[in-house]
């Protein structure tokens, strides 16, 4: 194995020659010179995997010599050594874009520990990333055996979503495959749970013993806000946004936000005309049907609905709690770039309403025209790869410009959540149905409706799933897993067209267990 090579550049190097021997006794091949000239004229000569640089020499001063080494080899990774603790000085060092600072008289450990950070960091990492995600993985697998609660799911969901997240920033670790068998594990275990407590938690009374549920949030998390609101009150619902995409936007708010996590589990079908219409009007579908027919027919029931009435819900859910606003509620919906940005540059104008609610569609707007574009398809083929689409998205986006504008308003309360996440299906499920059953893949509705029970939950009583009725013959069936629902007619085709899909409807960790996010301004 080939020795790492350091070159350090000190007028005073004989006074460091116990550390440049203690170096090399660990492997390390070291090259001296004591002067910036002579430094790049090695440089210019030589290979070299790592420079320290004292800061303080005769002739050219070791700002100088950097800023030479940059515009010779800008990859070199360069360690500033200085007897000074001036601040304005490690800020020049540290805008030159040095990888370490270092006060003298320096020890050996600290350079061992310079040395490691910048040659062995991405190794000693990915083991203890290994490492991590198999203590992980063995806690995940005891969990499953002794009967978990919500708690204990949301627990076992956030362990698996945060060794993706350590897994993508180190694919050299070759445990990809046991996350996502042991994921495919977790929701077949998942969707039993659901199947066997769902009826129960939403047709009792009392909130006890039950997690946090769609119909609860603008109650739990909106509304404290409302009555002792000092500033504007922010509403964000980002469309099928799932955990993992919320954790990679969340990296780019915490330098302006304080940030509270919490976490609650969406009604089914986790599908926009009825997790949506649920989260703003904080009742159930058959509830909304029953006590406001016409806000509920006039939507059109299905993936291309546009819930035209959320303002209206919401407004009729503040009424019905006696909360009353300072001025009128606002609504608004981004649908493409140009509303975004157009919302961005008048945010402003919002620093003394009551209430905003915003809903953001783009995630939804991803995942459904992945299936249909090749170019989406190549730019994410996986997990991983959804995930920094997601990422590149939002560094560059509309919102991430609305929240830093809301970053500078006084006194200025952000919640953000989401109706619904999605899965990525890849096991097709046949069933059968007759020609006026709905056409989404992950549930569906009609008559005389059939599909294996291992793929599927049937709802025979709607009302029991505080689902509209529809009709006395019609009833539902919601896929579980990773499970997608293809008729028979040209089976294959669409076996094929909808295989490693992102969807949602159905029951998944990744559909059901989603966050609710506070966020206050650290101006």
């Amino acid at each position: 194995m080939n020795k790492k090579k350091i070159l350090w550049i000190d007028d005073e190097i004989e006074l460091l020659r116990s550390h440049i021997i203690f170096l090399s006794e660990k492997g390390y091949q070291v090259d001296t010179v004591t002067n910036g000239e002579d430094a790049i004229d090695f440089i210019k000569n030589e290979s070299v995997d790592l420079i320290f640089l004292d800061e303080m020499m005769p002739g050219m001063g070791g700002l100088e010599t950097l800023a030479e080494i940059k515009d010779l080899n800008p990859n070199i990774p360069v360690v500033m050594v200085t007897k000074s603790e001036e601040e304005s000085l490690m800020n020049d060092a540290i805008g030159s874009k040095i990888d370490d600072y270092l006060i003298k008289p320096v020890v050996p450990s600290q350079i061992l520990l310079v040395c490691k950070k910048i040659f062995e960091r991405k190794k000693i990492s990915s083991e203890y990333v290994a490492k991590d995600y198999l203590q992980d993985f063995n806690q995940i697998t005891m969990k499953l055996l002794e009967n978990p609660d919500y708690i204990d799911w949301i627990d076992i969901y956030l362990k698996l979503v945060n060794s993706g997240l350590e897994l993508d920033q180190h694919p050299e670790v070759d445990l990809r495959q046991t996350l996502t068998d042991q994921t495919k594990e977790c929701n077949k275990e998942f969707s039993k749970y659901i199947e066997k407590n769902y009826t129960k938690w939403i047709n009792q009374k009392s909130e006890e013993d039950r997690p946090t549920l769609t119909t609860d949030i603008v109650k739990k998390y909106v509304f404290p806000h409302l009555d002792d609101a000092e500033g504007p009150v922010f509403f964000f619902v980002i469309d099928c946004l799932r955990m993992d995409q919320w954790l990679v936007m969340e990296k780019h708010l915490r330098d302006m936000f304080t940030i509270e996590k919490d976490y609650y589990f969406s009604i089914l079908p986790t599908a926009t005309p009825y997790a949506r219409n649920s989260l703003f009007a904080g009742l159930y579908p058959s509830e909304i049907e029953k006590y406001y027919p016409d806000l509920w027919q006039s939507n059109r029931d299905d993936e291309s609905s546009q819930n035209k009435h959320e303002k209206e819900l919401l407004q009729l859910l503040l009424d019905r709690n006696n909360k009353r606003l300072k001025n009128d509620l606002k609504y608004m919906k981004v649908i493409d770039p140009e509303v975004g940005r157009n919302f961005e540059q008048n945010i402003r104008s919002h620093v003394k309403t009551h209430l905003m609610a915003v809903v953001v569609n783009f995630l939804d707007m991803i995942a459904h025209g992945r299936s249909d574009s090749e170019i989406l398809k190549e730019i994410a083929p996986n997990e991983a790869a959804y995930r920094s689409l997601t990422n590149s998205w939002f560094k560059h986006s509309s919102l991430l410009g609305t929240f830093q504008v809301l970053s500078r308003m006084k006194n200025a309360k952000i919640i953000v959540t989401t109706d619904h996440g999605s899965i990525r299906t890849l096991r097709g499920a046949k069933v059968l149905g007759d020609k006026e059953a709905s056409t989404n893949l992950r549930f569906k509705f009609g008559r005389n409706l059939k599909a294996e029970d291992k793929h599927a939950v049937f709802i025979k009583n709607p009302a029991d799933w505080k689902l509209p009725k529809r009709g006395l013959t019609i009833s539902y069936i919601i896929s579980k897993e990773d499970y997608y629902f293809v008729y028979p007619t040209d089976y294959h085709k669409y076996l094929s067209y909808y295989k490693d899909s992102f969807q949602h409807g159905g029951i998944s960790m990744e559909e059901m267990i989603l966050p609710v996010i506070t966020m206050e301004s650290k101006v």
